[in-house]
């Protein structure tokens, strides 16, 4: 039977395996690390005696790729939690307010008319400023369309409040310079589709348990091989398709029928093949970690202005912090971000000052930089290759760097596959 070789076991290869062998294909995934969920895992943690994720994230429920690959690896009803309604709780460390915004259920935004529901100090009127990103985006290609700053007027209240974290925090790049088309289509599909697409979703329990430890399951149930520890050096390539992985402990032989999925971060990919456009340019997220149980009431999910801090986690076992576009910070000592990190926490929470256990992560290629020229750089998933296309958050997905973009990378990278394997029809 021919197999679908899958090499990297993240988010996006995961996606492409289940996608695949629900198709009924054979499956063998590779990956070079010993576990699998590449940026995207849990792991335990004994300086805080905890086990956390590599990084905080934030779906939404409109993110429909990463709920529909829960659905079909069966994943835990708690896999995800969050409100029941959209709702984003703010605070302001500068001036002490707090808000809420409450974006309405339908795709009419009636909320803006509501002073209650959105942010304080602002207009109804001025929430239509993102209508210049959608239509500098309109009918152009990625990385094309220019830049948000070059759209709509990044400065005053509403983007400080509001504008600037979200796009920030889906972007991971400073907004005002980020590519026009992918801040559009982060606003199609969650606040112009409504509040029933941008209810908040968070992995209480963890990456893994959420995402990656069903779909191990799943895949096993179904007869994928899985081989941990391998790590990928080369292809060789003849009469325009694959025919070996070259890989640090041996070769493997890719027959006359047999396909690859290359799901590798950029770097790596183009170390491999370095025929194949990849973003160059990159931007970190710092992640902070502090093992002390959040009291009872605190938001899920905090958003905060004006601070260092950008957005704040209450997870069952400790408080997190993400600060995204983080290059800045790679310098700063872990104990200096960590002190000056609970300091603020420990005044929204109304806190003891004494610094509990603390963890700083700083993953320094968090995302590609979701610049225009950078977007522009992004790989589509077929290749020149007729058994080889590519898969990852970095591909030409239309979307930033998120998990939702690396599952649908997965289910396209797995689509290409299916349709070029289907034979033609021919006229009757």
């Amino acid at each position: 039977m021919a197999k679908v070789h899958i090499v990297g076991a993240g988010l996006a290869g995961l996606s492409a395996a289940v996608s695949l062998s629900g198709g009924g294909r054979k499956v063998v995934l590779h990956e070079a690390a010993k576990q699998a969920g590449g940026r995207c895992r849990s792991y335990f943690d004994p300086s805080l005696d905890l086990t956390i994720d590599n990084g905080n994230h934030l779906l939404l429920s409109g993110n429909a790729d990463a709920l529909g690959f829960l659905r079909e690896v069966n994943a835990p009803s708690d896999a995800l939690v969050g409100p029941d309604e959209a709702a984003f709780d703010f605070a302001d460390l500068k001036s002490g307010q707090r808000w809420t915004l409450r974006p309405n259920a339908g795709r009419l935004p009636w909320w803006v008319l509501s002073p209650s529901r959105r942010v304080p100090g602002t207009r109804a009127r001025d929430y239509l400023a993102p209508l210049g990103i959608l239509r500098a985006a309109s009918g152009k290609a990625e990385g094309t369309g220019g830049t948000i700053g070059q759209s709509m007027e990044c400065s005053g209240p509403l983007y400080e409040r509001l504008w600037h974290p979200v796009l920030l925090a889906a972007l991971n790049t400073e907004p005002r310079d980020s590519d026009v088309g992918l801040a559009a289509r982060i606003l199609r599909e969650t606040l112009g589709a409504g509040g029933r697409a941008c209810r908040p979703l968070v992995a209480e329990k963890g990456l893994s348990y959420a995402f990656v430890d069903p779909a191990l399951q799943t895949l096993a149930q179904r007869g994928a091989e899985m081989r941990f520890g391998r790590r990928l050096r080369s292809l060789e390539t003849s009469g325009g398709r694959v025919t070996s992985l070259l890989f640090a402990d041996g070769p493997e032989a890719i027959g006359p029928d047999d396909s690859v999925v290359l799901a590798l971060p950029p770097w790596v990919a183009s170390d491999v093949l370095p025929e194949i456009p990849a973003p160059q340019e990159f931007r970190s997220i710092v992640n902070a970690h502090f093992a002390l149980t959040p009291k009872p009431g605190s938001p899920l999910v905090l958003g905060v202005v004006n601070g260092l801090t950008e957005w704040l986690f209450a997870y069952s076992d400790r408080y997190s912090v993400t600060i995204s576009g983080a290059d800045r910070l790679l310098d700063t000592p872990r104990e200096e971000l960590a002190r000056q990190i609970w300091g603020e926490i420990a005044t929204l929470g109304n806190l003891a000052s004494e610094l509990p256990r603390w963890q700083i992560v700083k993953e320094k290629r968090a995302t590609f930089a979701a610049t225009p020229a950078e977007a522009a750089r992004r790989a589509q998933a077929r290749t020149r290759h007729t058994n080889l296309v590519l898969a990852g958050d970095w591909t030409a997905t239309g979307l930033p760097s998120t998990i939702e973009g690396a599952i649908r990378s997965g289910k396209t990278a797995a689509h290409t596959l299916m349709c070029a394997a289907s034979p033609a029809r021919g006229a009757a």
